[in-house]
């Protein structure tokens, strides 16, 4: 809501006298083009964090990838994670855009990079599971409420699906965190994943279950005077 509000004022304020202007000659369309703002922005931002997401997994793999100016910033800031930390893709990565999946508690997720790094005490290597995040204004400190209970769903989950859909058990994973990518700069910002979110991220799934299967109308209630009342007689 903050954003969407914010994406709205941010268009009033860039052209005041024309937006002015348009309020007395059409407003309805005006009303109707500042409502769809935030719905449109944020599609435009889904689909940008999709091809990011392309991107950093064919920088994973070692992949071709196609031209995108508008990416490119966001990739010059992974590749320059791997280089601080001295990934050697053959070695470290453990796993890319891997499924898992929890059928006791009914749900799946992809997580995004399954990495081993020298986190560990004397520098022993330990597995992260690691959440790409991308924006293009957000501080790069930037973590929300939900995000440590997404990694914890990923984390405890424990089957993996491989591309031919066989299934493994999925990695054990140390830490978790989200790599937040922005045009220029770059966090890594470890998250919890415990029995705590865990436990939290089961309460939305029993939430999310509920009010999938809820009514869409519930009945009116009269009083057995009233025309129309379907209440029993007593017998």
């Amino acid at each position: 809501m903050p954003w969407g509000s914010g994406l709205v004022a941010d268009a009033v304020i860039a052209d005041p006298i024309r937006t002015a202007r348009r309020a007395r000659l059409e407003p309805t369309r005006l009303r109707r083009e500042l409502v769809a703002l935030p719905n449109s922005s944020a599609e435009r931002a889904r689909r940008l964090g999709t091809r990011i997401h392309n991107r950093a997994q064919a920088i994973a793999i070692g992949s071709p990838f196609p031209a995108d100016p508008e990416v490119e910033p966001y990739a010059v800031q992974l590749a320059r994670f791997f280089r601080l930390w001295r990934v050697d893709f053959e070695r470290d990565i453990e796993s890319t855009e891997m499924t898992v999946l929890h059928r006791r508690y009914g749900y799946a997720g992809t997580g995004d990079l399954w990495l081993w790094l020298p986190t560990g005490r004397f520098r022993r290597r330990q597995l992260w599971l690691v959440d790409y995040k991308s924006a293009a204004r957000k501080p790069s400190t930037t973590v929300y409420d939900e995000q440590p209970l997404q990694l914890a769903a990923l984390r405890h989950a424990p089957v993996a699906l491989l591309p031919d859909d066989s299934e493994i058990e999925a990695p054990r994973v140390h830490r978790t965190a989200l790599l937040n990518l922005r045009p220029r700069a770059h966090r890594f910002i470890e998250v919890p994943s415990g029995r705590a979110q865990f436990r939290a991220f089961l309460g939305t799934v029993r939430t999310a279950r509920y009010l999938h299967g809820a009514p869409s109308a519930y009945p009116t209630i009269l009083p057995p005077w009233a025309p129309g009342s379907q209440t029993r007689k007593a017998a």
